[in-house]
């Protein structure tokens, strides 16, 4: 009995000194410390880098992407010219803003107003409008 209680000991003694978490490191300073209590202290929470390339930033002109009404933009810019067709363009998107805004006026979420007319460049975007 006596050699199994050795043997014990001698197994705990070696899977003890094989774990560094307890052991003291240079992390810990003067005080020596521990793998373990450096590991479980809070680091500052890294902020997010903002990318200019996600799927949910809104692109302009020459980068917008490929609708079924595009087509129909391209044979308007063949037939009418690029000026004229920005023009027109120009045109619709301020009409189109005006009649959000009255919307939201008169559904009395004037504040919901810049979200709205987000979503419509997304939408125009995602329909080929803006090509």
């Amino acid at each position: 009995m006596n050699r199994f209680v050795s043997l014990c000991l001698i197994v705990v003694a070696l899977v003890a000194s094989s774990v560094q978490g307890f052991a003291p490191s240079s992390l810990g300073g003067i005080s020596g410390g521990s793998n373990f209590v450096v590991s479980q202290r809070s680091r500052a929470a890294q902020q997010p880098v903002a990318r200019s390339n996600s799927k949910s930033s809104l692109q302009m002109g020459s980068q917008a992407k490929f609708g079924i009404f595009s087509p129909a933009v391209y044979g308007a810019k063949i037939a009418l010219g690029a000026d004229k067709l920005n023009k027109i363009r120009g045109k619709a998107i301020s009409l189109h803003s005006k009649s959000i805004g009255n919307f939201c006026e008169w559904a009395g979420a004037y504040h919901l107003r810049t979200r709205l007319i987000k979503k419509a460049k997304v939408n125009g975007d995602t329909l080929g409008f803006l090509v």
